[in-house]
């Protein structure tokens, strides 16, 4: 059997482990695709430069994608103007869809689309040269902080910690990451001195981690700062005896942060709960500040309006609050969860399975979980592929399927081209003296470097 894994991040490469390295149907192959020439998925372009012990996942994922019956292959687009589904199904005997959730969520506010407002998405794929972001990005390189002094993120997630980390790091931390050189340099001038981070519930319900929480309170010159009123707003707050382990955790840190006396450091970082965004204001035909009206508990693990407000002023927001899967025309998609309709990772079109097409990870379940969620996500599915197998492996299919996905327009960048992009950034570090590889930033740099392997587009039949 011959299958298709539709992203090369950690969904995507989980599920070619378990079809490999199983002996119920032997011999099955997979073909890793995605969009870009680069595999990993979010863990190249979601996690912080700075989190070095996160990427180095990337060494697991490497394993797999060397394993002698798995194939990356890059530069490979599904969808309009691209390989349509169908024409995709038609060259194996199965396709799974790890897409992820590409797009954020909205605040739904007006003011939300001024100047100076931008998803998370937006200022992540930045810092960490997606390709779109030289392709779609609008404004000069330092759009995000060019006069900008206080900055709020919306949301209490890690996604949020992490860019008010970012917004708060200064370049001799960052400098050693493989962050684009562009990048680096815009946040080392960077005159932000003040980062609210806000959420709408209280901090016994905040998403973080306690790990990343606390990383808030490492950084040099900057102190974290945290209203004890608010925190006591929290009915957990004063006794989080019945909360889970990892939300007492956050409490103490809270707790800890909020007793402290401020120290006059050069840079805050500002914890706030219990406050709902009701709009973004202008100034100077740009985002000025965001008001906010004072959520209270009601009772049932939601919050109600106050009917009391506040602004806080601020030339950046950052809305943090959550992804969203992207239908892919082709497929079925459920607008209301915005994932795929699925049966245990079976594709369902109209009610019914459709035989050899398959899900797992956030187009499948929704943007929930860590990392490690993906490895009985991508495991459930894999096993209904394996019990359709007998079924599936009668479909007849392209012999090889690279041959045919060049003819529907493709141009395959294969392991080789990842490996010269690689050696392409080890170089740029070292011309850099960054003391380590840097980013390529671009889609002409990046399929530039691949061409460096070698490879070359065959000759369409």
């Amino acid at each position: 059997m011959h299958v298709a894994v539709v992203g090369s991040g950690p969904s995507g490469v989980y599920t070619a482990q378990s079809l490999v390295q199983q002996d119920r149907v032997p011999g099955v192959r997979v073909d890793v695709l995605d969009r870009l020439p680069c595999p990993y998925g979010l863990v190249r372009y979601g996690v912080a430069p700075d989190h070095e012990k996160i990427k180095s996942l990337q060494t697991t994922l490497r394993t797999i994608l060397e394993h002698e019956r798995v194939r990356f292959v890059g530069g490979v687009e599904i969808g309009p103007g691209a390989v349509a589904p169908a024409r995709l199904l038609d060259c194996y005997h199965a396709v799974v869809y790890c897409v992820g959730a590409a797009t954020d969520r909205r605040l739904g506010v007006p003011g939300e689309d001024l100047p100076g407002s931008h998803s998370a998405t937006e200022f992540v794929s930045w810092y960490s040269a997606h390709p779109d972001v030289a392709v779609n990005g609008s404004g000069p390189p330092d759009r995000f902080v060019r006069d900008v002094a206080s900055a709020v993120v919306i949301g209490v997630g890690n996604v949020a910690v992490d860019v008010a980390r970012m917004l708060a790091r200064g370049v001799a931390e960052l400098s050693p990451t493989d962050m684009p050189h562009e990048a680096l340099g815009v946040l080392a001038a960077s005159r932000v001195r003040e980062v609210h981070m806000v959420g709408r519930r209280g901090p016994s319900q905040a998403r973080f981690t306690t790990k990343e929480l606390r990383e808030l309170g490492s950084l040099p010159d900057t102190e974290v700062l945290v209203d004890p009123e608010e925190l006591a707003l929290d009915p957990a707050y004063a006794d989080p005896s019945g909360l889970p382990a990892a939300s007492r955790r956050n409490v103490d840190v809270l707790r800890g942060w909020a007793e402290r006396p401020a120290r006059g450091l050069p840079r805050r970082i500002r914890l706030r709960f219990f406050l709902r965004p009701v709009e973004l204001t202008e100034a100077a035909g740009r985002v000025g500040g965001v008001r906010f009206e004072r959520t209270l508990p009601d009772g049932h693990g939601g919050v109600s309006g106050a009917g009391t407000y506040e602004e806080i002023g601020a030339q950046l927001v950052l809305r943090s609050v959550g992804y969203r899967g992207v239908p892919i025309e082709g497929l079925p998609f459920d607008t209301s969860s915005g994932t795929v309709p699925h049966a245990a990772g079976r594709v369902l079109r109209d009610g019914a399975v459709s035989s050899g097409e398959y899900v797992a990870g956030w187009i499948k379940r929704g943007p929930t979980g860590v990392i490690g969620t993906n490895r009985p996500c991508a495991k459930e599915t894999a096993l209904s592929l394996l019990d359709d197998a007998p079924a599936l492996a009668l479909r007849t299919v392209a012999d090889e399927p690279l041959a045919a996905l060049r003819a529907a327009g493709a141009e395959p960048v294969e392991w080789p081209g990842w490996l010269a992009i690689e050696q392409a950034e080890a170089r740029l570090g070292r011309l850099l003296g960054r003391g380590g590889p840097v980013k390529i930033p671009d889609w002409a740099g990046l399929r530039a470097a691949a061409a460096e392997s070698g490879e070359r587009p065959q000759p369409q039949p």
